[in-house]
């Protein structure tokens, strides 16, 4: 019989679209101030490999990635969840956009061997964590970089994401003490 241990500490990591610009930096001062020292930011994509978010976001929806110092307890990823949702309710009930949906709000963790995504939505391969909050793998790295999975999403397949997610996995490694 194997011993059953603690998973180690991970790297939250949070994704945002939005079509407003400025709500970019904006929710970027929300997170900080709810969530820790932001240690690394994407560069600012533009997010145009679906229209799902279309209807309810507009035009023009960009794309930006925040890592936070501060190394989680990858059982914390339900609560964060359930906040980032209440946090864009409060941007949606504002009425201040001319969208249904101002922000959306990614939370997931990176750890040595994977990128995980938190998500309201049940499907074949995530599995339900607490509150109806699930958790998939969205990438998983080997022999030096990360890798798709049937279901990654066509964004996160892009060089320029997972670019972004090496980076952040360099640092995860320096936090943790194994690089």
């Amino acid at each position: 019989m194997s011993e059953i241990s603690c998973p180690k500490p991970v790297k939250l990591i949070i994704g945002i679209l939005s079509g407003i610009k400025i709500l970019l930096k904006d929710i970027e001062v929300l997170l900080e101030s709810h969530l820790g020292k932001i240690d690394l930011k994407s560069e600012i994509f533009t997010f145009d490999f679906t229209d799902y978010y279309k209807r309810e976001m507009g035009l023009n929806i960009l794309r930006k990635f925040l890592c936070f110092k501060k190394l989680i307890d990858p059982e914390e990823i339900p609560s964060i969840k359930i906040w980032t949702n209440k946090l864009e309710d409060e941007f949606k009930k504002d009425g201040k956009f001319n969208v249904i949906r101002p922000i959306n709000l990614d939370p997931g963790y990176l750890t040595q061997s994977k990128l995980i995504l938190a998500s309201t939505k049940d499907y074949y391969h995530r599995i339900h964590l607490q509150g109806g909050i699930y958790a998939e793998v969205t990438l998983f790295y080997q022999n030096g970089k990360f890798e798709n999975l049937p279901w990654t999403y066509p964004d996160y397949q892009t060089e320029k994401y997972k670019n972004f997610f090496l980076k952040a996995r360099e640092l995860y490694a320096k936090d943790i003490g194994t690089n």
